[in-house]
């Protein structure tokens, strides 16, 4: 199975791995996608946020978590005491996956077979970034890294011991929060969120 690993460049430091999956033909979803869409941030970051994949504005835009659920995110960020600045974002798989609906184009969840074609960019940019600490956003991100027998509902919000990072953890992804149909079920999603994204700002300033 071709994957990602055949595009790697030899040398890995952000710049020359975003050039290089920007030619990425690891799978088929670059066909449909209007660019690769990599993770944005500063090498020394010392908090890496991992999604699903880009959304239609981000494969738009050609920069990973600047649509709605990127607002959603940069929101509760704000709330935990944590600038977008200081955290490296990025997703499993940096493809558009999606299907037409009328003039709209709506996310189409990654199959395994696409994931695991994509995780070498991801286990590259681990391996620059090294961050100190790792959050998983939502259930693909988690399961992808964590193992597919990982639930972000039992877990959410408790560190996970893995070779990844020092601290590990899952919680829900801003789009899930976005999703929720009552006001009340909205807030008291984002409310967890900050939380778990607070838990993850004490690990940085070095709390237990």
């Amino acid at each position: 199975m071709l994957t990602a690993e055949e595009f790697l460049p030899d040398r890995l430091s952000l710049t020359v791995l975003k050039e290089a999956a920007a030619g990425c033909r690891g799978c088929d979803l670059y066909k449909n996608a209007t660019q690769t869409v990599f993770g944005e941030g500063l090498v020394r970051s010392r908090l890496m946020l991992v999604g699903e994949q880009p959304g239609d504005i981000e494969d738009l835009e050609g920069r990973p978590f600047v649509g709605p659920a990127g607002r959603l995110l940069d929101d509760a960020l704000v709330e935990a005491g944590i600038g977008r600045d200081e955290a490296y974002v990025t997703n499993i798989v940096k493809h558009f996956k999606w299907e037409p609906k009328g003039k709209r184009r709506l996310h189409s969840k990654p199959n395994r077979t696409e994931i695991v074609s994509c995780l070498p960019w991801l286990r590259s940019e681990l391996e620059v970034i090294r961050p100190h600490v790792l959050v998983c956003l939502g259930a693909t991100a988690a399961q992808a890294l964590l193992g597919a027998d990982f639930r972000v509902t039992q877990h959410r919000g408790e560190f996970i011991e893995s070779d990844y990072a020092p601290h590990v953890m899952a919680t829900m992804h801003p789009s899930s929060v976005l999703r929720q149909r009552s006001r009340e079920n909205r807030q008291q999603a984002f409310e967890d969120l900050v939380e778990d994204l607070r838990k993850a700002s004490a690990r940085l300033d070095g709390a237990a």
